[in-house]
């Protein structure tokens, strides 16, 4: 199976300061990937460079084998791709409702706007009772499940999640995944992963990297990745 995203001895730097090097990575439609590794290791890092935000980069970036190298931001999303960063990015001025709106404006084509929004209130009840009040006003989880389901509203082919259980209570947690892993079986959009918490992203995910100072040092399935040594002791406490 050809990957929809496929990524070949990528390199992204800040300025002069290398963060990722020769990195391989690919996701398959409708797989979700987890990348595993410690504070620092180049994990958000990667998601910005796949999306072309502020680095040097080089090497290869393919969508459904087409090149988004020399893409803009903009460009890529338009492409199909949805980025949650670390610290959820809600407009927090704005309400619920609007927020939803606002993403369905980076969809590559026309979509329908209410239908989609009706479709996020079905995953995510809560925000349809809060979908008059202001972001800034709603919980930490609340705003989670705002990012993740405004990015959704561009019908993306790819999600790319940043730290998304980040400060949040275990059950909230815990609903965040549960509508997740229903998006990705019902949607079948992809989803590419950065979780501090290795266990519960090998729990969600199908395929799984280890990232280590800026590189890859194992890959396989999440079932081989949570028998590994190395990843038992380091990031499962085992």
């Amino acid at each position: 199976m050809t990957p929809f995203l496929q990524v070949t001895n990528l390199n992204a730097s800040y300025g002069m300061s290398p963060a990722v090097r020769g990195l391989n990575l690919s996701v398959s439609e409708g797989q979700v990937v987890a990348l595993l590794g410690a504070n620092g290791a180049g994990k958000t890092t990667t998601l910005r460079a796949l999306c072309q935000m502020g680095l040097r980069t080089d090497g290869q970036i393919t969508l459904g084998g087409t090149s988004i190298m020399a893409l803009s931001t903009h460009q890529i999303a338009r492409r199909g791709v949805a980025h949650v960063p670390d610290g959820r990015g809600t407009f927090l001025g704005l309400t619920t409702e609007e927020n939803l709106r606002l993403g369905a404006h980076a969809a590559p084509r026309r979509v329908d706007v209410p239908a989609l929004t009706k479709k996020m209130f079905s995953y995510f009840p809560r925000l349809e009772e809060r979908r008059r009040q202001q972001a800034g006003t709603l919980s930490g989880g609340e705003q989670q499940m705002l990012a993740i389901a405004r990015a959704l509203m561009s019908e993306p082919r790819i999600l790319l999640l940043d730290e998304p259980s980040f400060g949040l209570a275990p059950l909230v947690v815990k609903d965040i995944f549960e509508i997740m892993r229903r998006v990705n079986t019902e949607s079948g959009v992809s989803i590419l992963i950065v979780e501090q918490n290795a266990a519960l992203a090998l729990g969600f995910a199908h395929h799984a990297y280890l990232l280590e100072t800026g590189e890859i040092i194992m890959h396989g399935s999440a079932a081989e990745m949570r028998d590994d040594p190395v990843v038992k002791k380091a990031y499962l406490g085992q």
